[in-house]
């Protein structure tokens, strides 16, 4: 049995009601249950929340809401891998055995069904413990540039001044949009080791963490044109 598990309390600070706000015409939590539900990977689609009015909408659009999150799991300072693994084990007493998770965040839109299939397959193909979603940087970290406290300019790596920009080793970060994980390395709760995390690659063009209203509003706009994109291509 596989299961995917969507964080999604209520207490957005930065943007209000930031799960269950309009973006491109669903609610934004729609797209990543959509997604899940496209890939027909899933025996049990859980939405993880503290709110009756985002788990009225996530129902709405097709998930299930079998317990609400308890409060100790719903403050600022709660880690995703606390609340998967709380519905994890919420789901091994009330469904049976669990093979995998996949956690996706609820502000995800660009999160594709074909994505989500791969990074499972990648994981059983290679036997990994877990596999997550990243991106490159689109600018050579080497080159980052630091405000001194006399409020000039200077590199972090200056030894990289000189380099060519072909010549610097690629940089990749989180690309925020789903981590599958095998049961037993969920429950473990301890940092796995590099060489059995396998990296699930996107193109940037696909990928925005959505933290502020400005970043709403550039991820709406990328997603018309990539909606577009993907259309088209069918």
């Amino acid at each position: 049995m596989k299961i995917a598990v969507i964080p999604a309390r209520g207490g957005s600070k930065r943007i209000p009601r930031k799960n269950i706000k309009d973006f491109c015409g669903k609610p934004i939590i729609a797209w990543s249950i959509e997604a899940a539900k496209v890939s027909d990977l899933f025996d049990h689609i859980i939405v993880s929340t503290d709110d009756e009015e985002i788990a009225e909408v996530a129902r709405n659009w097709g998930a299930e809401v079998p317990f609400m999150r308890p409060a100790e799991l719903s403050n600022d300072f709660t880690g995703t891998g606390a609340v998967t693994r709380h519905a994890l084990k919420w789901s091994l007493e009330h469904y049976g055995d669990i093979e995998c998770v996949c956690t996706l965040y609820a502000t995800a839109p660009f999160i594709r069904a074909a994505d989500l299939r791969a990074g499972y397959q990648a994981l059983v193909d290679q036997a990994k413990a877990a596999a997550f979603t990243v991106t490159s940087f689109p600018y050579p970290i080497q080159r980052a540039l630091r405000i001194t406290s006399s409020g000039g300019v200077e590199m972090m790596q200056p030894d990289y001044r000189m380099t060519r920009s072909q010549d610097l080793e690629p940089a990749y970060h989180d690309a925020g949009q789903f981590y599958w994980e095998r049961t037993p390395a969920l429950l473990q709760d301890t940092l796995l080791p590099a060489d059995l995390v396998l990296p699930i690659v996107l193109p940037r063009h696909q990928v925005q963490d959505i933290d502020t209203e400005e970043d709403w509003i550039r991820a709406e706009l990328m997603f018309k044109v990539w909606f577009q994109i993907q259309k088209n291509a069918v």
